[in-house]
Order: C-alpha cells, then sequence, then structure tokens
C-alpha cells in the first residue's frame, strides 16, 4: 500500500469525521424560523403559539411576522423576512411554482383527512352540474378569492370558454360565499367541502349540485427555499415526531389545531392543485 494511498485515506476520515462532528454540534445548536401570519387570524395565532411552545423544546424558536396580503407575503419571502407559512394549496402551489417555496407537511385531521375539494351549492331543486361551463352561463356566482375550491375551481373551468357567469362575486371566505347565497346575491356558491360539511345545516333549502372530483392537499406548511437544508431537516423531523410525543406541549398542539399530527407533503400532492392553476391561468406571484 503506497504512502500517497494512505495520505488520502487520512484525509477522508478526518474530512468524515469533522463533518460529523459538525452535523452533531448543528443537531443541538438553536435555529429560528418566521412563520406568516396575516394580522386579525386569531385562531391561527394561537395555533401557531401553541407549535411555538411544542417546538422550543426541541431548541426551535419560532418568531411570527406578519403581512398584509399573498404579494407582501411573497416579498418577505424573497427578503428572507418569512421563513414558513401554513397556506390553502392554492396559494402554496404559487409560491411552489414561482421557486418561494416548497412543502414540508400537512395536518392529519382528527377524521383521518388531510385533502379538500370545492363542491358547488344552489338552492333545492337547481339542476345537477355535469362539469361543463355552460352551467354557469347567466349565473350569479361567489367563491373565496384566490382558493382552490373558490376562485381557481371556477377559472379552470370557465377560463377557456365562451360561457361565463353573468356575475362573479368575489369574497374572502367560504362562508361569505355561502352568505351571499343565503341572502340572494348570488344563485350558487363554491365552497370548500369541508366548509359545507360543517356548516350545511345552518343553510336548509341548499344542497350540493356539483364537485371537484380530485383533492388538493389541506393547510400545508411551506417552506421557504432560502431556508437552510440542516435546519429545514431539524424542522421536519421536529413536526413528525409530533405523532408519538405525549407531552403536554405536544398534546396542547393537537388540541388547538384539531390533529392527530402532521405528514410529510411533497410536491407529488399538489399535482391537481397545480393542473387547477395552470387552466385557470393563474401561476404567477402577480395573480396572487
Amino acid at each position: 500500500m503506497s504512502t500517497k494511498f494512505i495520505l488520502k485515506r487520512i484525509i477522508w476520515l478526518f474530512i468524515i469525521y469533522n463533518l460529523s462532528q459538525i452535523y452533531t454540534v448543528n443537531a443541538q445548536e438553536k435555529i429560528t424560523l418566521k412563520i406568516g401570519i396575516m394580522p386579525g387570524k386569531v385562531g391561527l395565532a394561537k395555533e401557531l403559539n401553541s407549535l411555538k411552545d411544542y417546538l422550543v423544546k426541541k431548541n426551535i424558536y419560532v418568531e411570527l411576522e406578519s403581512y398584509v396580503d399573498y404579494k407582501h407575503a411573497a416579498s418577505k419571502f424573497k427578503k428572507g423576512k418569512i421563513d414558513a407559512m401554513f397556506s390553502g394549496s392554492g396559494v402554496a402551489a404559487i409560491f411552489i411554482l414561482n421557486g418561494l417555496a416548497g412543502p414540508m407537511v400537512r395536518p392529519l385531521r382528527k377524521d383521518g383527512g388531510s385533502f379538500y375539494h370545492a363542491v358547488i351549492i344552489a338552492r333545492v331543486g337547481a339542476p345537477k352540474f355535469k362539469g361543463m361551463p355552460d352551467y354557469f352561463k347567466g349565473k350569479r356566482v361567489a367563491f373565496s378569492v384566490l382558493a382552490s375550491s373558490g376562485e381557481f375551481y371556477y377559472k379552470a373551468l370557465t377560463s377557456k370558454s365562451k360561457f361565463k357567469a353573468k356575475t362573479t362575486i368575489k369574497v374572502g371566505s367560504h362562508f361569505k360565499a355561502l352568505e351571499a347565497l343565503l341572502t340572494r346575491r348570488s344563485d350558487l356558491a363554491i365552497v370548500k367541502n369541508l366548509i359545507w360539511e360543517a356548516l350545511k345545516t345552518n343553510y336548509q333549502g341548499f344542497t350540493q349540485v356539483g364537485q371537484d372530483y380530485d383533492y388538493n392537499p389541506d393547510n400545508t406548511l411551506i417552506i421557504s427555499t432560502k431556508y437552510p437544508k440542516m435546519a429545514k431537516k431539524r424542522l421536519e423531523d421536529a413536526l413528525i415526531s409530533l405523532r408519538g410525543d405525549e407531552s403536554l406541549e405536544a398534546q396542547r398542539v393537537k388540541k388547538t389545531m384539531k390533529i392527530f399530527n402532521f405528514i410529510r407533503t411533497s410536491v407529488v400532492d399538489f399535482s391537481h392543485t397545480i393542473e387547477l392553476l395552470k387552466l385557470a391561468g393563474a401561476t404567477k406571484l402577480g395573480d396572487l
């Protein structure tokens, strides 16, 4: 065995040893995570505060960073002022398509689900929706803006069709879309199926007339592409480990967020959402 070969082996062993030491140190050091939140989101703030208390036990320190709208959030992602946010699938997919963020985890709800889809609601007696855009002709349609189960679903169906709604009523939530239907400002409401299932007993005289037959990931945590890989791995491991954690902090996260645990999420889970955005012609940051 030559002296040159032995020296190469020693150098490689030295490098491997030092990398392992760096990993060990970094696995223990404090990391910071700036999570974006819109002002006034009281329920979300409560959820994030419970998550903050859980993650600090893992030496991950959460800071809440406000943004006024999704364009503002995108700007803060670009500047490194926001590292992550929980997001609806439509907005998340736009961030993903533009290289600002990638999906990390999403909650597994207590009903065992982690996806959702759009449903179309109308007054009892309305004809069934058969998947064709001419259904909307002459009608007033209410939906939540920037929602895969709202604006993006409607636009995906109608963007290349000559048939359009008489009026589109863009609102800030699925609940407001249902209220527009209730108060007779609209003939149809396109909403998230989970919202309809939770509230439909309050809307006697209304029924589901159609739906999207594919699904979108629900409330995914997206993480900035600028966030350090090692910190990202620690964060993901910490969130996934919620499942078997019986600490008070973990139990509080599960109770506050109404979840069993978090599950890993990839771009593949966004396949349908991305298809919707492309059909809707809404793939750029300017579409936010």
